[in-house]
């Protein structure tokens, strides 16, 4: 799956995420954030030519577990995990150098 530009409406729980296959990278911010919008062409051009990993974008917030379940506490927050075990993160990126250095961690 491609780069996707929408938070989902609702999110997964923390045990869909945990029993998720192969690579995924979990997006935590919110569309109003400067620093997430600044992130998302980094992120998109990361994920070119990787149509194996799958990008989930979580809306993050007040009271969202899932994002509480990470610990993430700065937007944007980039999990890369595999299997659906945690293998690097970035937070607040602002290199594509930075979104390639986690994506390596899952894919090598």
């Amino acid at each position: 799956m491609p780069y996707t530009a929408q938070h989902l409406t609702t999110p997964p729980t923390r045990a869909e995420v945990d029993a998720l296959p192969g690579t995924t990278v979990l997006e935590f911010g919110t569309p109003w954030c400067p620093h997430c919008t600044g992130a998302q062409s980094l992120i998109e051009q990361a994920l070119q030519g990787l149509p194996q990993v799958q990008h989930i974008k979580v809306e993050d917030g007040p009271g969202q577990r899932l994002g509480r379940s990470y610990k993430v506490k700065l937007w944007p927050t980039l999990i890369v995990l595999k299997e659906g075990q945690e293998r690097a993160r970035a937070v607040r990126p602002t290199t594509r150098a930075e979104v390639d250095e986690a994506l390596r961690a899952a894919l090598d």
